[in-house]
């Protein structure tokens, strides 16, 4: 057994190669590109949200009151018609993404630490490489990819987003193990 203090320069370093190849991900490669489609009138778009003066949330239409209610002739006719959609709203402000990605970072540190500890409990220190990446591989790729299918099951995102964030797992994933087995305790 490997005690979680022992992996954090595999954790640290993990999680700042991690930030380097999403960021490759997204500002080099851009398969990602077109992961949302532009309105066609985006400006009349924006206008009429501004008017209904939503704060931020996720919204979604037509929506039941209750589960009863889902299945009146009324509320089965407004999904019938259309459109039906799901949205997230927030203020406008600043187009800095620096709270993104200090969020981002702190969340693949949180992966490495969940992939420290499943590899820590179950190897010890020495372990052969492959068997560092076969157990922080695994976890880092459950973490980074997994949740997302929900989307895609409940919430009607492109199995083709899905997709693509899965691939964009893998490679994540790999660059966690790779760390890993490189700086695992000796």
């Amino acid at each position: 057994m490997v005690a979680i203090t022992e992996l954090w320069l595999p954790i640290l370093l993990s999680s700042v190669f991690v930030f380097i190849v999403s960021s490759l991900v997204h500002m080099v490669f851009g398969y990602h590109a077109n992961d949302y489609k532009k309105f066609p009138n985006e400006d009349a778009a924006a206008d009429a949200l501004r008017k209904l003066e939503l704060p931020d949330g996720q919204y979604h239409f037509p929506r039941a009151a209750s589960m009863k209610d889902m299945s009146t002739p009324e509320f089965q006719q407004k999904v019938k018609k259309g459109p039906n959609a799901m949205l997230t709203i927030w203020s406008g402000g600043s187009t800095s993404m620096a709270g993104e990605l200090m969020q981002w970072f702190l969340f693949s540190v949180l992966v490495a630490i969940f992939a420290a500890y499943v590899a820590g409990r179950a190897l010890e220190v020495g372990a052969h490489y492959l068997s560092v990446f076969r157990f922080v591989g695994v976890t880092a790729f459950v973490s980074y990819t997994l949740g997302g299918w929900s989307d895609s099951i409940w919430f009607k995102r492109p199995w083709s987003v899905t997709l693509k964030n899965t691939f964009d797992g893998l490679l994540y994933a790999l660059v966690t193990a790779g760390t890993f087995g490189w700086l695992w305790p000796r």
